[in-house]
This record gives C-alpha cells, sequence and structure tokens, in this order.
C-alpha cells in the first residue's frame, strides 16, 4: 500500500492524482497549526490504496493521505478510522506520524483527506536489505518484529479504542468482509477462491485474545531511523481494527514463505548468510514478546491472509476497470490474483480442508 519516508520515494504528481493545490495551501493555513507556505508537492511512489502525498514548505515537511477519486468499495479507503487510530496511538506514544488535521470535506479536493507529520528515515522495500550487513540485518527484522509485539501488547481500551472493532470472533467477519470484497470486483470465475469461500467460514480457530490488528503489517511498512537503532514509524493503517493478534503475525510470517522477486518476500533466499532469522526464529520471537508459550499451527491463517490479498487485489483489478487505480504496478498485481488464489488453497490443504 503506501509507504512514507525518504524523499526519494516521491515523483511528480501522476495526472490522475492531482487535485486544486492552491485549495489545500488554503485549507492547511486554516486548519493546521503552524503551517506557512507556499508549498511544493509531490507524490509518494508505490501502493494500491489511498494516495499519499509529500508537502514540502521552507520550514517543514508534511503528508497528505486522501481517498481515491472515484466509485469505491464500501467500507475501502477509511482514512477517517485511519486518523483516529494514529491519533490514538501518538497519544500513547507507539511509533506513528504525528496526525495534524483531519478534512472530510470533499468540496476542498475532491475526496476526504488528513495532514500528518513526514517522519524522516528509511523504508526497506526489498526484504533481503541490500547494503546492510548480516548484524544490521538481523537488528532490522528484530526491531519490526518487536514493534508488531509492542502494537499488540497496547491496552486499547485504555487509549480509547475499545469500540475500534465489532465484538465477536475476528476472522468470521473478515471471511465475510473479503468475500463481499472480492464478489463486488469479481471478474472471473476462480475455482481456488470459491473453494476457499465454502472451506474458510467452516473452519475459523477459535480467538483467544484481543488487540488492535494493523492488517497490513510488513517491513516496507515500516520506518526505521537514521541510523537504523529503532523504529521511527510503522505507517498504512488502513486495514485496522479489534481482533486477532495471530492475523498481524501470519501475515508478517508469510514474507519468509513468498518468493523472493525483488521486493519484500524473502522465499529461496539464504537467510543465515544474510543475517535474516528464519521464520520459525521469528515467530519465536514474537511469542517471547507476546507471553505466549507455545507457537501456533499458522497454516489456517495464512490461508485467510492469501484469500484477503486476493480480495485486495480484486479491488485493484476494479479500480483498473474504473480508470482510478493509483500504483504503478496495479495491473502487473491484479494479474496475480489466480495465482494468489492457488496459493491461498495450498495453506488450507495444509490446514486440512
Amino acid at each position: 500500500m503506501n509507504p512514507v519516508g525518504s524523499t526519494a520515494d516521491v515523483k511528480p504528481i501522476l495526472a490522475s492524482a492531482r487535485f486544486d493545490e492552491s485549495a489545500l495551501e488554503e485549507w492547511m493555513r486554516d486548519n493546521v497549526r503552524g503551517y506557512a507556505g507556499p508549498s511544493t508537492m509531490s507524490q509518494f511512489q508505490g501502493g494500491q490504496s489511498n494516495p499519499t502525498y509529500l508537502i514540502s514548505t521552507a520550514e517543514r515537511a508534511y503528508v497528505m493521505r486522501r481517498k481515491p477519486f472515484g466509485t469505491l468499495l464500501p467500507s475501502a479507503h477509511a482514512i477517517e478510522r485511519e486518523y483516529r487510530l494514529i491519533s490514538s496511538l501518538s497519544s500513547a506514544g507507539f511509533p506513528v506520524p504525528k496526525p495534524y488535521a483531519l478534512c472530510e470535506d470533499t468540496s476542498v479536493i475532491g475526496a476526504a483527506f488528513y495532514i500528518m507529520e513526514a517522519v524522516q528515515g528509511t523504508v526497506h522495500r526489498v526484504g533481503s536489505l541490500p547494503g546492510a550487513t548480516p548484524a544490521e540485518r538481523r537488528r532490522i527484522y528484530e526491531l519490526v518484529i518487536a514493534a508488531l509485539a509492542a502494537l499488540h501488547e497496547l491496552n486499547y481500551e485504555a487509549i480509547g479504542l475499545g469500540d475500534y472493532g465489532r465484538p465477536g470472533n475476528y476472522f468470521a467477519r473478515q471471511v465475510q468482509r473479503w468475500t463481499r470484497q472480492y464478489r463486488a470486483s469479481e471478474t472471473e470465475r476462480i475455482t481456488a477462491v470459491e473453494r476457499l469461500v465454502e472451506w474458510l467460514p467452516k473452519s475459523v480457530p477459535e480467538q483467544s485474545q484481543t488487540s488492535i490488528v494493523h492488517g497490513d503489517y510488513r517491513i516496507d511498512n515500516v520506518i526505521l531511523a537514521p541510523g537504523g537503532a529503532r523504529v521511527a514509524s510503522v505507517l498504512d493503517w488502513e486495514l485496522s481494527t479489534l481482533g486477532d493478534p495471530l492475523a498481524d503475525c501470519s501475515y508478517l510470517l508469510m514474507q519468509w514463505e513468498l518468493p523472493a522477486d525483488g521486493r519484500n518476500a524473502l522465499g529461496g533466499l539464504d537467510l543465515d548468510a544474510l543475517g535474516i532469522p528464519t521464520r520459525d526464529e521469528a515467530l519465536r520471537l514474537y511469542c517471547q514478546l507476546t507471553g505466549r508459550e507455545q507457537t501456533p499451527d499458522l497454516n489456517w491463517y495464512c490461508a485467510f491472509n492469501m484469500f484477503r490479498l486476493v480480495g485486495i487485489l480484486q479491488g485493484i483489478c476494479g479500480r483498473l476497470r474504473e480508470g482510478n487505480a493509483t500504483g504503478e504496478h496495479a495491473a502487473e498485481m491484479a494479474a496475480r490474483t489466480p495465482e494468489y488464489a492457488q496459493a491461498a488453497w495450498e495453506y488450507a490443504l495444509r490446514a486440512g480442508a
């Protein structure tokens, strides 16, 4: 989705993502404390969801996230929820960008948006961390895992998020949601998806814990502080809710199994030579930091996460059809829908389907 980090990640604003910059400047002068233009605006690379922009002035830099223009799927692109969440997490001291202001008036730039801090640091888009030493790679992955554990250990009720998700089994709700999302953008019948739609609701594991769930937690949604000593910020909270923390854990660990393709996946790499923890080591570290006495079997959770990814990719297909897909690799990603559906079914078979 949308990483926010180094200014090396920005580019001129795409024609399809342009808006009235003067109207935004006027709104920021009235609503963002300390804002003083003029500003220059550019767009962050990557991301298949909410378009994200860098707004630079002589004094400081800001980031804007807005909903895409055009027709959107129900409940998708809920930046208002994002803004509420990062406001609560920021107040609790969890590393997120500082939120400045939310605008729900679509007459300003054509879509709802919010303004937040531009966090300085490094976003690692390639999972093998080229250029880092083995010791640095291990430390970075340990920091990423520790930040996820810290998120799951937060007392969400104490920070005002007790109503951030609906009660009941998280995965049962999520299977229903992503089935609806998939059907809303469906372009072809995929046998593996039909099998998953039938099997997943019947096999939902019991939920024993509830936490804040990020929903898209991976290494390229984390900013490392200069020098790599700590996590400076966790990004892209669009899919966040209250739910089962194993959703995030299993989603992150899928990075170890997907084939390395020059992006964040690690499958097939010599992790020992690279200094990167193995999948089992990463899982043990997470369990240790969250007080889990046993390491869980994650095959069902991985089947669900791959199914959800299929729903996301199908949504990209829909936005391509509508002409409002925002990522440079949208068509390439959408074409992977059948491949990822089959991978999800293979996880399901390992889980006993």
